[in-house]
């Protein structure tokens, strides 16, 4: 990862360079660039195509795959929370009632 210009962040993702306009912290950027790299190289050690096209696309799924669960996931103990924090404060006003 390089950042010789302000706001600009050079990553390797799969042997290919980008440069990456973004406000974000230089840091940040390039965790985000090693995860999708990492996903790509797993993705093509367990596939037998070459063609980097391909996985990418098989990449962005399994990374939109487990993005969807953990926003489920997230949704579901929002939700559960909640109804606790209800039930709680309906046992405090029995209590202080």
């Amino acid at each position: 990862m390089e950042n010789k210009t302000p706001g600009i962040t050079k990553v390797k993702v799969f042997d290919q360079t980008y440069s990456i306009r973004a406000e974000k912290d230089p840091e940040y950027i390039g965790r985000v660039a090693e995860f999708v790299d990492g996903r790509m190289r797993e993705i093509a050690h367990g596939t037998p195509t070459v063609d980097t096209l391909r996985v990418a696309v098989l990449a962005a799924l399994n990374i939109a795959d487990e993005y969807f669960q953990l926003r489920q996931k997230y949704s579901d103990t929002d939700k559960a929370i909640g109804q606790k924090a209800l039930a709680l404060v309906g046992a405090l006003d029995q209590i202080l009632s």
